[in-house]
């Protein structure tokens, strides 16, 4: 009985959905992983071979050399993804796929990646709800300065425009019905 191969792309794939607010899906033959609506990673067999397409900023040039190097491992697309190829036997250097999961992941949420956590420290907490009441009473002392400089521009002669009623349809005739005379 012959043994089985590792799969290559389980650490790229749970890395992937350790990020927050990831859904996995299926797009052709390729799991996909979206943060939002937006895809930053395509991963699975292709052709006897592991594929995986990273959507990439800053480190395209670095693939654009990769793919000079080595053709038929690494692909620069038109726009910003870059495919990569790559057997069990020889994987994807987990440094490289790292640093292009996480600028992958960067661009299609448009931050740093969060990875999800199971708890939050204590001082994480109280500055989180140091900042949300900041917040809370800006917006509130907003609200209050909104109203005032509403209520000052009204007058009390001025009324609302009244609201119009739909017109009423006149009654339908009824139409009349002659009856054909027998002869």
């Amino acid at each position: 009985m012959a043994a089985r191969k590792k799969d290559p792309t389980d650490p790229i794939r749970k890395r992937a959905s350790s990020y927050s607010d990831v859904d996995q899906g299926t797009s052709c033959s390729q799991s996909s992983f979206k943060a939002g609506k937006k895809p930053f990673l395509y991963i699975g067999m292709q052709g006897g071979r592991y594929k995986a397409m990273f959507k990439l900023g800053a480190s395209k040039a670095e693939a654009a050399k990769l793919a000079k190097k080595a053709p038929d491992d690494f692909q620069v697309g038109s726009t910003a993804w870059v495919t990569a190829r790559f057997s069990a036997e020889e994987p994807m250097p987990k440094k490289l796929w790292g640093k292009w999961l996480d600028e992958s992941y960067a661009l299609s949420v448009g931050a740093a990646p969060a990875r999800k956590t199971a708890k939050k420290t204590s001082a994480a907490k109280k500055k989180v709800n140091r900042t949300a009441a900041k917040k809370t009473k800006k917006t509130a002392t907003k609200k209050k300065v909104a109203r005032k400089k509403t209520s000052a521009k009204k007058t009390p002669a001025q009324k609302p425009p009244a609201k119009k009623t739909p017109a009423k349809r006149a009654p339908r005739k009824k139409a009349s019905r002659k009856k054909a005379s027998r002869r």
